[in-house]
């Protein structure tokens, strides 16, 4: 782990793309796919408007990316990445954090994000598997699959009501922001 000094204190903290804590996280993520190249990958983001959050803990990586054009027709800031590995904190409780820090960032914007149920450990609920289970924790629902077989899920911002902080994502406090 390459843990940085700065990192010290609570909740999440915004670093650059290309930060060595949040690359280290990024390489334990399912998604991550090492390039052909011989030089070293030193960002782990695509194009566009990013916000790249680590918790202070180094336990939680969370990366945010608003693009200008998708090929896939989403609309709204995408979650990139999520990702808990250590930590006292429900992940479902970082992800309601880390969205009240991106809708600081784009307010008013739809949040999406993939789950690929074949790389994924279902979390069965009901008898039933869900996929991304911390992200229906935090409020977030079923948008369909793409033709890759990735399941969408999204989160609206007409479903905070922003009139009481009780009716934030999993009852995230405000004052993160």
């Amino acid at each position: 782990m390459n843990l940085q000094p700065f990192l010290i204190g609570e909740g999440w903290v915004e670093v650059l793309d290309g930060n060595d804590t949040a690359r280290d996280i990024f390489k334990r993520h399912y998604s991550y796919r090492p390039r052909q190249q011989r030089r070293r990958a030193e960002l782990i983001m695509g194009p566009g408007f990013k916000l790249l959050l680590v918790t202070a803990d180094a336990g939680a990586l969370c990366a945010w990316r608003k693009e200008q054009h998708r090929a896939d027709g989403q609309v709204g800031v995408e979650c990139a990445i999520f990702r808990r590995e250590d930590g006292e904190d429900l992940a479902s409780d970082l992800l309601a954090a880390a969205m009240l820090i991106a809708w600081a960032r784009w307010p008013g914007e739809r949040f999406f994000s993939f789950v690929d149920p074949r790389e994924v450990v279902p979390t069965m609920r009901a008898s039933r598997p869900t996929w991304g289970h911390c992200f229906y924790q935090a409020g977030w629902r079923f948008a369909g699959i793409t033709k890759k077989r990735l399941h969408v899920l999204e989160y609206r911002p007409e479903w905070l009501d922003k009139s009481t902080p009780a009716s934030l994502p999993h009852n995230a406090s405000p004052e993160v922001l």
